[in-house]
């Protein structure tokens, strides 16, 4: 059975976007993927289809409506449809590399892209959403954000990598940042390749790897370090 991801936007023309390419757009081809996309203001409220209103309170900007989003989420999901239902917000869960892998072991899901200054609680809460954020900044809406968690979800599906060993070594699959890498020519601008790598001797170079993998994180992500421990980068 193919991924299925149903997103709710205002915006459907932005799809597929970027994921019509490449290793996701192969699998869209081919049928390893499906993405959808269902208009919000389908189901928005009086002749002019609104989809929000003030917030309550009072504040600036305006509030998508949960009965606009609820009959939008009704109509999208089936009767046993159990796929998981997220809304891309900054405050969300950070999307992860175990989280990634969660999603591309399941059927799919339901993803809400938020617009204005967000949603009305309720809906999160009567539609049981799962907030997930790819960062600390704000975009102007929640498409660019389910494009990035939907990329990072279809090139892990069986097949869509032409080498399914591609993904097993790459940054955060080990809770380590990559190790880098080197191809030809031998030297470049006076640069040359880590002796190492052409030594012929395999288990040197994972020792190399392993610390180098080690010395970049420590660098430059040392809370993957403080969260996951410094154990042997390649468990």
């Amino acid at each position: 059975m193919a991924f299925r991801a149903t997103v709710l936007t205002l915006y459907p023309e932005m799809f597929p976007g970027p994921l019509g390419v490449s290793l996701a757009g192969r699998a869209l081809e081919r049928g390893d993927a499906v993405v959808e996309t269902r208009q919000i203001r389908d189901f928005g409220r009086g002749r002019h289809r609104a989809v929000d209103d003030t917030p309550a309170g009072g504040g600036a900007g305006m509030v998508l409506r949960a009965d606009v989003l609820a009959d939008a989420i009704d109509a999208a999901c089936d009767e046993g449809d159990l796929r998981p239902r997220l809304l891309m917000s900054p405050r969300g869960r950070p999307l992860t590399q175990d989280l990634v892998r969660e999603l591309a072991a399941g059927e799919g899901a339901l993803i809400v892209c938020g617009r204005f200054e967000g949603v009305d609680e309720r809906i999160i809460e009567g539609r049981g959403l799962r907030e997930v954020s790819i960062g600390d900044y704000v975009l102007s809406g929640g498409e660019i954000a389910a494009m990035v968690l939907l990329d990072a979800v279809i090139r892990l599906l069986p097949g869509v990598m032409g080498n399914d060993q591609s993904g097993l070594h790459e940054s955060f699959e080990t809770q380590r940042l990559e190790h880098p890498h080197y191809t030809r020519p031998a030297e470049w601008e006076g640069r040359t390749i880590p002796p190492v790598l052409t030594s012929g001797d395999h288990g040197a170079v994972e020792r190399w790897r392993r610390a180098e993998a080690e010395r970049i994180t420590a660098e430059r992500r040392p809370d993957l370090l403080a969260r996951h421990g410094r154990g042997d980068s390649s468990a």
